[in-house]
């Protein structure tokens, strides 16, 4: 690869790794992928295209299909000159993705949703995004949705987010994920058109309350 030796246009690979909320190896990871942009100096460090970065938290922030794209964003808020309400979803099927969308244009039209389909993308979403709302799958690519939630909760801003579960699982079957759900309203999704309206107004209830 050609070097650029303009400081502004590349990052260090630590760089990298804290603006999208990575460890520095899954940052490696993506460079052997071709996903990012990358070149070695004489000194053997690696550099990273600040284009490339920009170019690939664009292309996971928007959801793939032509009605997704309605749903990541496009919401304006209810009030102007207020913050938007922003809810991610963090979900790999296709199919929850349009029915967590379609609840949320009906009955949440002030929120806006954007769509990560694994776990890294999430983690890099979550960080540019900093949500109000975290919706997120246990069963995940990339990274599974409990050791996800587990980092998230390390992180002092993830405190300003609400965050509910949705999972396949039945009860006895989160039994392992106990540790990451403690105190976390979990939907299964046999019932997520019941049981994750009611929740998520609570949540925006919170987020919503006079401090």
């Amino acid at each position: 690869m050609t070097e650029i030796e303009d400081p502004a246009a590349h990052y260090s690979t630590i760089e990298v790794a804290k603006l999208l909320g990575m460890a520095v190896r899954s940052v490696q990871l993506m460079v052997d992928r071709g996903e990012l942009e990358a070149w070695k100096t004489p000194g053997g460090h690696r550099r990273i295209s600040r284009e490339s970065v920009a170019r690939w938290l664009k292309q996971r922030a928007q959801p793939a299909g032509g009605d997704s794209a309605a749903r990541a964003g496009s919401t304006p808020p209810t009030n102007a000159g207020t913050a938007p309400l922003r809810a991610l979803l963090i979900e790999d099927s296709v199919h929850y993705q349009n029915l967590v969308g379609m609840l949320l244009r009906q009955q949440f039209p002030q929120i806006e949703l954007h769509i990560a389909q694994d776990g890294i993308v999430g983690l890099a979403m979550y960080g540019q995004l900093q949500p109000q709302f975290l919706i997120v799958d246990i069963l995940l690519p990339g990274i599974d949705g409990a050791t996800l939630i587990t980092s998230l909760r390390s992180r002092p801003q993830f405190a300003r987010s609400q965050l509910l579960v949705v999972t396949s699982l039945d009860e006895a079957q989160r039994a392992p994920y106990a540790f990451a759900l403690e105190g976390v309203p979990v939907v299964h999704k046999p019932r997520l058109v019941v049981e994750l309206p009611p929740l998520l107004q609570a949540c925006v209830d919170r987020v919503q309350a006079p401090a």
